[in-house]
């Protein structure tokens, strides 16, 4: 039986996480506007070689290709009847690649839905989030990561959904904007701080940040949320870099030696998982590996 995340962390690993799964899709022929997710049921062979791209570079954890997979999101391709075929597959699929010595951590992305537009009810979102994360779990995940949220209220429902209905450790993070001011806010104005602490209070298992910034600007933020939560764990999924636009493409312009460079201060200022979110590839997750090898001597 494998360890929990939170339990090895506690006894002081440092443990790498996966990297982007749009850009690899991306590469394998996902058109714009197509709905990645589909891919589960679809192309499930393009979507395990990601997992076991990550695999073989090194990740001590790996994602699930389910992001967008509540029924809110799927709505949009006609798929919402299908919220528990998708994310059983999702999981089932990471869960073939990952083995037994690794962990799944289901991803579970935002509804787009606002609560304060009135066009939603906290119980819709709650049962969204439960069904996605029972499904999840039904498929092998060992955790959940509940990742790029900028609202306090419909990230505490997602934490609390998966807390109340499922065994699954809870990772929680927020997407943060450095402001003119030079502090972080996500766009609906929540700080680093304030994030760290509601998901604590809400059941989070394991807290910190993704996509927004790359790796030189997460120690800033880590270092926010190590104050406000000291006996957390905390997780960076790190962009490659600021986007750039480049013959009408965005491109992430940071190269894997540049964010081992960022990545020793973000462990400094206090995470204890890292790892990637756009831009970033297989020789960006195994860069990190070897800095964490180096760094526990091995």
């Amino acid at each position: 039986m494998r360890d929990r995340i939170v339990g090895r962390v506690k006894r002081g690993e440092v443990l790498v996480s996966d990297g982007a799964w749009g850009t690899m899709l991306q590469q394998a022929g996902l058109k714009a506007g197509e709905c990645p997710e589909r891919w589960c049921i679809e192309r499930p062979d393009a979507v395990r070689a990601v997992a076991e791209a990550y695999v073989t570079a090194g990740a001590d954890m790996i994602e699930t290709n389910s992001f967008g997979g509540n029924a809110f999101k799927l709505l949009h391709f006609g798929l919402d009847g299908r919220v528990n075929e998708i994310n059983q597959a999702a999981a089932r699929i990471s869960r073939s690649a990952a083995g037994s010595d690794r962990h799944v951590i289901a991803s579970i992305g935002p509804t787009g839905k606002i609560l304060l537009m009135g066009d939603v009810t906290e119980d819709d979102l709650y049962r969204a989030f439960r069904d996605q994360a029972e499904a999840l779990e039904a498929g092998g995940a060992d955790a959940c990561c509940i990742e790029s949220f900028s609202a306090i209220d419909e990230a505490e429902l997602a934490v609390k959904a998966a807390k109340q209905n499922t065994g699954l450790e809870v990772i929680c993070t927020f997407t943060f904007d450095r402001t003119v001011r030079g502090d972080y806010r996500t766009m609906m104005g929540v700080s680093p701080a304030d994030a760290a602490a509601a998901m604590v209070a809400a059941g989070a298992d394991v807290v910190g940040t993704n996509c927004g910034n790359g790796m030189e600007r997460m120690a800033e933020i880590v270092a926010q949320i190590r104050a406000a939560v000291p006996g957390t764990p905390i997780l960076v999924h790190a962009n490659a870099g600021a986007p750039v636009l480049v013959d009408g493409r965005t491109c992430f312009p940071e190269t894997p030696d540049l964010m081992v460079q960022h990545a020793a201060a973000v462990l400094d200022a206090g995470a204890n998982i890292i790892g990637g979110c756009c831009g970033t590839t297989p020789d960006h997750i195994r860069a990190l590996a070897e800095l964490v090898r180096r760094r526990r001597g091995g």
